[in-house]
């Protein structure tokens, strides 16, 4: 594991724009548990997964419905984002915000919804499924900060009149277009990508390292025909083997935990430049 370290060190040393996606192997060192792992919280809870593919049509049908659950008013749904909130950031998210301090990552892209990047103090964080910590509305696109909107009446509406949901994106939802966009800009720039705590299982977050690798969401088979980026550099932080381990996708994996490996990549690189 230490030469990969090593190696990955000398690999952003290189890179002139890398930047880093992140999934809920980032945060279950925070106590933030995963969803699809074998103590998951779907794994574990089959009817909270089949709820949750059903949360969006409930906010379609019934915006106060959506609340009452959100809130935890009826059901249970209201602790376990209470429970987000309480997360602190750990070590892996701290090397990260330290990487971009020394100008070598640009950008964290993340699947989740916990905000902890930006309370490590990432300044450039792109939330694919959006974040508890901000509300959304469908019609217009705005977004407000969690504590700007008053919840004593539901639901709460936008300045344009139309019902607020949590900036979430749950099952069924489509990936708001702002952020899809610039997501993939990120990925078809980067020279080095870094992927720290994801299955790479969920669409159309895990197609961002074809993105990266050809330029396009859907590459043809052969990576050596035209399209292929030359010189980019896909690097695995994480606990498991992906599908981007077992395609080759990835160039290489370090296998292990993200608050572990990260802060060790950090004074490697640290001692490389």
């Amino acid at each position: 594991m230490e030469d990969l370290i090593k190696r990955a060190a000398k690999d952003l040393a290189a890179s002139k724009y890398a930047i880093a996606l992140t999934g809920a192997g980032m945060s279950t060192e925070s106590g933030i548990p995963d969803f699809r792992g074998p103590k998951g919280v779907w794994t574990t809870n089959r009817e909270a997964e089949a709820t949750a593919h059903r949360r969006y049509s409930l906010f379609l049908q019934d915006p106060r419905a959506y609340w009452e659950d959100m809130l935890g008013l009826k059901g249970a749904y209201g602790t376990f984002y209470e429970e987000i909130r309480q997360a602190r950031p750990n070590a892996g998210h701290y090397a990260l915000a330290e990487l971009e301090s020394l100008g070598i990552l640009k950008c964290v892209i993340t699947q989740n919804i916990d905000g902890l990047h930006e309370q490590a103090g990432s300044r450039r964080v792109l939330e694919y499924h959006g974040s508890i910590r901000a509300l959304r509305c469908l019609a217009c696109g705005s977004r407000f900060a969690r504590e700007e909107v008053s919840l004593e009446e539901l639901p709460p509406r936008c300045r344009c009149g139309f019902p607020l949901k949590y900036d979430v994106v749950h099952f069924q939802e489509p990936i708001p277009a702002d952020v899809i966009r610039e997501s993939e800009r990120e990925a078809s720039r980067c020279d080095l990508m870094l992927i720290c705590g994801t299955s790479a299982v969920v669409y159309p977050f895990a197609d961002l390292p074809r993105v990266a690798r050809f330029g396009s969401r859907r590459p043809v088979a052969d990576i050596d025909v035209v399209g292929h980026r030359a010189g980019v550099k896909i690097v695995e932080v994480n606990a498991e083997e992906t599908p981007l381990t077992h395609g080759g996708m990835s160039d290489y994996l370090i296998r292990g935990k993200t608050g572990e490996i990260l802060p060790a990549l950090c004074e490697a690189l640290h001692h490389s430049l």
